[in-house]
C-alpha cells in the first residue's frame, strides 16, 4: 500500500507531495503517481511525529479509571470524592492525593474516609501507595515487602514507598485499557513513546507490546532483554532521596550496562539524587553518550558544565511548571524558580534536551509541555523560572526530532495552518492527522 500526502508544507516549507510506503518516506516531490490511499494536505504544515521521551503507560491507562484528586486539598471534599468513586465497582483506585488534605496517608486516615470497601490511594509524587483497612486484609499472610511501612509494634500502617511492582501483583487488578489510550494519544500527534518503569521486564513488555499504535522504547531493569516489537532502551536507576542506592551499588549497575551495551537513564529529581548518579558515572568510568539525567528536577548552576562536559542528556518535564508551578512558587525561594525544570540554559550549554510527561505524574499532552518550555506559567498563570524559557520552535523539538527526508521512517504529523500558526499556539487542536510506520493513526 502507497499512501500519498498531496500538498504539505514540510516544516512549513515549500508545497511538495509525499509518497509512503513499506513504513518509509519513499518519495518526495510534484505531481507523484496516484497512490492506494491519499490525503489532502491542503498546504498545511507536516511535521515529524511527536515522541514523548519519558511516561509511565499502564499507570497512564490505570489513572483513566481511577479518582483524580487533583487540586483537592480539604479532608471532606477527599472522603466526597472516594465514596463517589465506590459507585464505579468493588475497588476504589485513587491518585494526585494532596497530603495538604489531611497529612501523609495511612490505613487509619483512610478508614475515616471510607472503610468497608478497598480503596488504593497514591500520593501526588507518585512514590508512595496507601491501602485502607480493607484493602490491607486482602493482602493476607503475604509477607510485606521491604517498601512497607511498620508501626512500633511491626504492624503494617498502609503505606508502600516504591512498590507499584509488588502491588501489582499482590492485589488484584483489571488489565488497563490500552488501546483507547493509544488512539487519545494520537490525536495529541504522538507517534512514539518511552516507558520509563525501573522495574520493566519481561512481564511488563508483553502487556504492552501490539497494544497501542505507537512506537515503543522501554527502560527497564537487567531483566528487560531485546524483543519484538519494542526498542531496548537504557537501565533505569531509579535514585530515590529517601531511601538512596548506596554509591557503589549504584555504580556497580551503571557497570553492568557498559558490558550489555545498555546506556543509563537515572530518576534524578532532586539536587542530592543528581549529585549521586554524577558521583556514580565517574566511579564506574564516566559517562558515555545516550545517558540521561530523567526530570532534571532541581538543577544548581554549578551542575550545568559538569553536566556538560559529561555529555549527558537531560529529558524533562515542562508540564511540571504547568501542574505544579503554583506549589513551587509557594513553597520555594524564588532564587530556586529558574533551577526548576531547566531548558533555556540547558540547551545554552549545549546539553541534548528532550521532553517527556512522566504521566500520570503531569498532565499527557505534548503540547501544554511545549506551551510551558515557551512561557513558564503556572495553572494559575504566574510566571516561574522565566530564564529557563526557549522559543516555541526550540520547545516543538523537544518532541519532534524526525526527518522528513526520503529513506525516514514514515511517523508524522499533518497541522493546519501554517508554520508561523503551529508555532503561535502550540496546541493540539491543529493536528488533523497522525501518521505511524505509513499508516494512518488518527485523522481529522
Amino acid at each position: 500500500m502507497t499512501l500519498v500526502l498531496r500538498d504539505v508544507r514540510p516544516w512549513g516549507g515549500a508545497a511538495v507531495d509525499l509518497a509512503l510506503a513499506d513504513g518509509r518516506i519513499t518519495t518526495i516531490g510534484r505531481n507523484l503517481p496516484r497512490g492506494t490511499a491519499e490525503i489532502d494536505g491542503r498546504g498545511d504544515v507536516l511535521l515529524p511525529g511527536l515522541h514523548d521521551h519519558h511516561l509511565h503507560i499502564l499507570a497512564t491507562a490505570a489513572r483513566r479509571h481511577s479518582v483524580d484528586l487533583t487540586g483537592l486539598v480539604d479532608a471532606a471534599a477527599v472522603a466526597q470524592a472516594l465514596v463517589a468513586g465506590r459507585r464505579h465497582g468493588g475497588w476504589v483506585r485513587a491518585v494526585s492525593y494532596d497530603e495538604r488534605a489531611g497529612g501523609l496517608p495511612d490505613a487509619a486516615l483512610l478508614d475515616q474516609w471510607l472503610a468497608g470497601t478497598p480503596l488504593r490511594l497514591q500520593d501526588r509524587t507518585g512514590a508512595l501507595w496507601a491501602l485502607n483497612s480493607a484493602a490491607l486484609a486482602l493482602l493476607g499472610d503475604t509477607p510485606p515487602p521491604s517498601g512497607a511501612e511498620r508501626d512500633a509494634h511491626g504492624q503494617p500502617t498502609g503505606r508502600f514507598w516504591r512498590e507499584d511492582q509488588w502491588l501489582a501483583a499482590a492485589l488484584p487488578a483489571a488489565v488497563p485499557d490500552l488501546a483507547g489510550l493509544g488512539q487519545d494519544l494520537a490525536a495529541l500527534g504522538l507517534t512514539g513513546l518511552t516507558d520509563a518503569g525501573a522495574n520493566n521486564g519481561p512481564a511488563e513488555a508483553a502487556l504492552l507490546v501490539g497494544k497501542l499504535p505507537q512506537r515503543l522504547v522501554l527502560m527497564g531493569s537487567e531483566a528487560l532483554k531485546p524483543g519484538a516489537g519494542y526498542a531496548l532502551g537504557p537501565l533505569k536507576l531509579l535514585i530515590d532521596e529517601r531511601d538512596p542506592p548506596a554509591l557503589d551499588a549504584l555504580a556497580a549497575r551503571i557497570g553492568w550496562a557498559r558490558q550489555a551495551g545498555r546506556n543509563v537513564a537515572a530518576h534524578c529529581v532532586t539536587e542530592a539524587e543528581l549529585a549521586l548518579f554524577i558521583a556514580a558515572l565517574d566511579q564506574a568510568g564516566g559517562a558515555r553518550a545516550g545517558d540521561r539525567i530523567e526530570h532534571g528536577g532541581m538543577i544548581p548552576a554549578a551542575f550545568i558544565p559538569v553536566m556538560a562536559e559529561a555529555g549527558l542528556t537531560v529529558v524533562t518535564n515542562p508540564a511540571f511548571i504547568h501542574d505544579r508551578g503554583d506549589r513551587y512558587r509557594a513553597t520555594l525561594g524564588a532564587e530556586q524558580w529558574d533551577e526548576l525544570y531547566r531548558a533555556g540554559s540547558l540547551l545554552a550549554a549545549g546539553i541534548a534536551l528532550r521532553a517527556g510527561s512522566d504521566a500520570p505524574y503531569a498532565g499527557i499532552d505534548p503540547w501544554l509541555g511545549m506551551r510551558t518550555a515557551r512561557d513558564r506559567l503556572t495553572r494559575d498563570g504566574q510566571l516561574l523560572g522565566q530564564g529557563e524559557a526557549i522559543a516555541a520552535a526550540a520547545a516543538l523539538a523537544l518532541y519532534a526530532q524526525g526527518e522528513i527526508a526520503v529513506g525516514a521512517s514514515a511517523d508524522l504529523i499533518l497541522c493546519a495552518g501554517t508554520m508561523t500558526d503551529v508555532l503561535a499556539d502550540l496546541c493540539a487542536e491543529r493536528v488533523r492527522a497522525t501518521i505511524i510506520g505509513g499508516t494512518v493513526a488518527f485523522s481529522n
